[in-house]
């Protein structure tokens, strides 16, 4: 999810410890001042290293979005549980609640990935900020997922069992979805698209092409719609051999191009920007190469990241980055897109109403949430943005331990599966904020202490960041800033 994201940045899945807001005269209690404070502007200058010491800020009404995407997603799992299959397939013929939550997910990681990146001036606190950000509660979902495992709480999938190498290749990349494999825990598949999104705009960000976040929301949807039909779904891991070669390859390029960024030569990084935007060939030539996988071919991966680069189309256009009439265009290029593929390359007149309705949803709701980003989010609304990334992550464990206690929850009666159903999402939500305290918060302030020393010890040095760029300049807009992005 990032988005995930799940991903931080004010609304990623990502940024330092929550801090007390500062709420503004007319804020009411229990709100967040969304227009409280403007975007800083980065001080930071080609032959300048970034400051440490300037502080990133929050966007609340991007929080309150993470964490009612991450809340739709947790009720799409749960729901067949609570409201019987049969209720819950009416539903979804109507509308995918769970692709709903992803693409929303995937727009403001869009947003804001980019916004990060280009506030810190530097790949090397861009990598640094998203490794320490993203791992922590990643790797502790894999832990958790392998002692189940191994006490027989739990079971692994058959792919992974069958080849244990492979899945720990991917997984450390956080590639499993395009390789094939399916996650230790079944959501880490928008991780996979989140990190490569990561490559492309970081390496965008190194050639300093990151301003053309139209060209390329546009032209992936284009190029998804267009050659749908005959780009192939398992050009390189279609079969085991390949898999694993594949995997190894693709660590290889993931750790290269982040040592790459860490060290500062300019040329290092020219070459890492490369193989990053080279990255953009995974989903589109071994997007499906398994039923393993959750994206249905090649196409639609490519497709996810024009949804990923629609959300920094609109964060150009409000910093007037970009001309609103040339954002909308790439907007609707990219919705029409998404809406006609899916109704050209996938079966049945279902399908394609679900699709129609679950992106216009999408759109609507981003467009009514980025409307409203002045007024003032509740606390409780941020609070969910904040462990957003957690309790995606978390909360299919979770359930899994609630089937197993109830067993036949489906079938009991209404009482039971509600009750049930408010047990699950308070240990779901209380997870999830352990992991925000324990885990996400001490791995952010470890990455932040890392990359002090680094700052340090590359001070004498004076080394520069491959490019720097004002994430935000001057536009008069106020922010709902509240902490980190």
């Amino acid at each position: 999810m990032t988005a995930a994201s799940g991903a931080n940045t004010g609304t990623t899945a990502a940024g330092p410890p929550a801090q007390p807001g500062l709420p503004g005269p007319q804020t009411r209690p229990g709100a967040v001042a969304a227009g409280a404070w403007r975007l800083p502007e980065p001080a930071v200058g080609v032959g300048s290293l970034p400051t440490p010491a300037a502080e990133p800020v929050r966007l609340g009404w991007l929080d309150a979005l993470r964490g009612f995407a991450a809340l739709t997603v947790v009720w799409f799992h749960l729901s067949p549980l609570v409201l019987g299959p049969q209720r819950h397939l009416r539903i979804y013929h109507h509308i995918d609640l769970g692709k709903y939550g992803v693409l929303l997910f995937f727009l403001v990681s869009g947003y804001v990935i980019p916004m990060s990146l280009e506030r810190h001036g530097s790949l090397r606190r861009f990598w640094i900020g998203r490794l320490f950000r993203v791992y922590p509660a990643y790797l502790v979902a894999i832990a958790v997922t392998a002692v189940l495992a191994m006490t027989g709480l739990a079971g692994m999938r058959a792919s992974l069992r069958a080849d244990p190498v492979t899945a720990v290749l991917a997984h450390a990349t956080m590639l499993q979805d395009p390789l094939g494999l399916r996650g230790t825990v079944r959501v880490f598949w928008t991780l996979s698209y989140e990190m490569i999104f990561y490559l492309v705009v970081a390496g965008l960000f190194a050639w300093r092409l990151h301003r053309h976040s139209g060209w390329w929301a546009a032209g992936l949807a284009l190029a998804a719609l267009a050659a749908g039909s005959v780009l192939p779904d398992g050009l390189f891991a279609a079969g085991p051999a390949g898999r694993r070669l594949t995997a190894a390859l693709l660590l290889v390029l993931v750790a290269g191009v982040i040592a790459a960024c860490l060290s500062g030569r300019r040329r290092l990084i020219a070459v890492a920007g490369a193989a990053g935007i080279c990255s953009v060939a995974l989903p589109a030539l071994d997007g499906h190469p398994t039923a393993d996988s959750t994206v249905v071919a090649s196409w639609q991966g490519v497709l996810l990241l024009a949804v990923m680069f629609a959300g920094t189309v609109v964060h150009r256009a409000q910093h007037g980055q970009l001309g609103w009439r040339a954002a909308a265009s790439a907007l609707a290029v990219v919705g029409v897109c998404t809406v006609a593929a899916h109704w050209i390359y996938l079966p049945g007149r279902t399908a394609h109403l679900v699709w129609l309705t679950t992106v216009v949803a999408v759109a609507v709701t981003f467009a009514a949430a980025y409307a409203a980003r002045r007024r003032a989010v509740p606390r409780i609304l941020v609070w969910l943005g904040t462990i957003s990334y957690s309790l995606y992550l978390l909360h299919v464990l979770v359930l899994a331990r609630v089937v197993a206690l109830v067993p036949g929850l489906a079938t009991r009666p209404v009482p039971v599966r509600v009750l049930v159903g408010a047990a699950f999402l308070l240990l779901a939500l209380g997870a999830a904020g352990l992991s925000h305290r324990l885990v996400e918060r001490p791995g952010q302030a470890l990455g932040r202490r890392l990359l002090r020393a680094l700052d340090r010890a590359s001070a004498p040095a004076r080394s520069v960041p491959a490019a720097t760029e004002r994430a935000a300049p001057r536009t008069g807009r106020r922010h709902d800033a509240r902490r980190s992005v």
